[in-house]
């Protein structure tokens, strides 16, 4: 089970994906996870996506971090996950091909379900996911599951840089991108990096379904 909105772990510090390159995009590990959950935890602490999943109780900003926290791991076994060169930014990949369903995936699901969604919520989020997998291509892509800077350093063009080497590593791989946005104001943003809208649904918010091939 995924949520809404990319290898393996090595043990050692975050390295540099282009080392020549001025605006350098890091690949993260295991090390980053407490980093990566905050900086995310802070970008999404009010995004209507977001907590159409997250159970809305007392536990809120745990349940919120916990998402996070699933949300790394599930990257970490079947995707990619990036930094910024200033590491004030970050972005979740999940490729969808090669995803398999192991004991781990399923002690994963199973802590979301109890951590982050609660038992009541499940059939909703579980439809949510399967409208918006039902748009995805059946063919390998990168599916930008999160990306996200830290609120007290945006606007500075971080998560610009960051994004423009996510589509590069994609073009790369021969992976189109695939994303969702709850967030109107992002979506000229995207657009201006090369992303169109190719679909919307409706949950009682607006989904904008997203994609740069």
């Amino acid at each position: 089970m995924t949520t809404a909105h990319a290898r393996k772990g090595t043990g050692f510090a975050a390295k540099n994906l282009y080392p020549s390159s001025s605006n350098v995009m890091i690949k993260a590990n295991h090390k980053d996870k407490e980093l990566i959950v905050d900086i995310l935890a802070k970008s999404f602490d009010e995004n209507k996506s977001v907590n159409y999943i997250v159970k809305q109780d007392s536990h809120r900003p745990e349940r919120l971090r916990k998402l996070m926290e699933y949300s790394f791991d599930v990257c970490h076994l079947f995707g990619e996950i990036f930094l910024s060169d200033d590491k004030k930014g970050c972005a979740l990949i999940v490729m969808p091909d090669k995803k398999k369903t192991t004991l781990k995936s399923i002690e994963l699901d199973a802590k979301l379900v109890t951590s982050v969604i609660g038992l009541s919520n499940v059939k909703k989020a579980m439809t949510r996911e399967s409208r918006i997998n039902k748009l995805h291509p059946k063919t390998p892509f990168y599916y930008l599951w999160f990306i996200g800077v830290d609120p007290s350093q945006q606007s500075q063009g971080t998560g610009t840089r960051l994004l423009k080497e996510i589509i590069k590593e994609g073009k790369s791989k021969g992976r189109p991108i695939f994303l969702e946005t709850s967030t109107l104001k992002n979506i000229p943003w995207y657009e201006k990096n090369g992303f169109t809208v190719y679909n919307k649904l409706d949950f009682g918010y607006e989904l904008f379904c997203m994609k740069n091939e």
